[in-house]
C-alpha cells in the first residue's frame, strides 16, 4: 500500500474544500437551516407530534441524510471528474499508484467532506429542535457506511459522466426528490397503504428510517432491514467499481 499516495489524492482533494468552503460548508449549512426555521414553524405548527417526536425533532433524521447524500454524491463525483476533463487523470493512471489507492484517496476525502458537514448540521439541530440520540454507536454506523457508500456512487458518476449536464443529473434531479419521498418529512405510516407499499421501493428510505432509529428508536422500516439495504447498495457499488478498474471504461479512453 502506498500510503504516500492515498495521502497525496486525499489532503488535495480536501484542500479544495477549504478554497470553497463557502459553497462546500457554509451554503448546506444555511439551507438546512432555513429547513428548519420553514418547517419546523409552518408544519410544525400544526403538527405538534409524529410518533411522539416533536416535528422539528422527528425530521432532523431525514435533513440530515438529505444534505449527506446530496454532499457524498457531490464530493465523489466531481473529485474524479475534474482530472478526466483536465487530462491530469492519465498523471495519476501512469504513476506507480494502483486502482485501489485512487479510490481511497478519492473517495475517502468525500466520505469526510460528508461526514464533516453531517455532523455540523447535527450541532447546528440542536439550537432548533431538542435532538436526542438512542443509540450514538448505530448511529455512527449509519453515518459512516452511507458516506462511503454514496460517496462510491459518486465516484461512478464522475466516471460516467461526460459533461457537467451528466455530472449534475443524479445529485441534482434524482436525490432530492427520493429523499423527500422517502419519509424525511413524514412517517410513511401516515400514508394510504397502497403508497406505503411503493414507499418500500425508495431505497432512501431505509437510510432515513435506520438513521432515524437510532435517534428515537421510531422507524418505518426494522433498522436491521435498513442495515442490510446500505451494505447491500455498498457491494454493488464496490462492484461496478471493480468492473470499471477492469475493463478502464471511461478512464483510459
Amino acid at each position: 500500500m502506498n500510503v504516500e499516495a492515498v495521502k497525496s489524492i486525499y489532503m488535495f482533494e480536501m484542500a479544495r474544500m477549504r478554497r470553497t468552503i463557502l459553497q462546500s460548508v457554509i451554503s448546506p449549512v444555511i439551507t438546512t437551516s432555513l429547513y428548519f426555521i420553514v418547517f419546523g414553524t409552518a408544519i410544525g405548527s400544526r403538527i405538534q407530534t409524529v410518533e411522539g417526536v416533536s416535528y422539528g425533532a422527528f425530521i432532523t433524521p431525514g435533513l440530515i441524510m438529505l444534505t449527506l447524500l446530496t454532499q457524498c454524491i457531490g464530493n465523489g463525483s466531481i473529485g474524479i471528474y475534474f482530472p478526466k476533463f483536465t487530462g491530469t487523470i492519465y498523471e495519476i493512471l501512469s504513476a506507480p499508484v494502483s486502482m485501489t489507492e485512487i479510490l481511497l484517496g478519492y473517495v475517502g476525502a468525500a466520505a469526510t467532506k460528508g461526514l464533516l458537514i453531517g455532523l455540523i448540521i447535527l450541532a447546528t439541530a440542536s439550537f432548533f429542535v431538542d435532538v436526542r440520540i438512542a443509540h450514538p454507536f448505530m448511529m455512527a454506523v449509519f453515518l459512516v457506511l452511507t458516506a462511503v457508500t454514496f460517496s462510491l456512487f459518486g465516484f461512478i458518476i464522475g466516471v460516467w459522466a461526460r459533461n457537467f449536464e451528466q455530472l449534475n443529473i443524479v445529485p441534482m434531479l434524482v436525490v432530492p426528490p427520493l429523499t423527500f419521498l422517502g419519509g424525511s418529512f413524514y412517517s410513511i405510516n401516515m400514508l394510504p397503504p397502497f403508497w406505503q407499499t411503493v414507499s418500500h421501493f425508495n431505497p432512501v428510505l431505509y437510510l432515513v428510517s435506520g438513521f432515524r432509529w437510532s435517534f428515537y428508536e421510531i422507524a418505518d422500516v426494522n433498522p436491521v432491514v435498513s442495515l442490510g439495504m446500505i451494505g447491500l447498495f455498498l457491494l454493488i457499488c464496490l462492484s461496478v467499481i471493480g468492473w470499471i478498474f477492469k475493463t478502464g471504461y471511461r478512464l483510459r479512453s
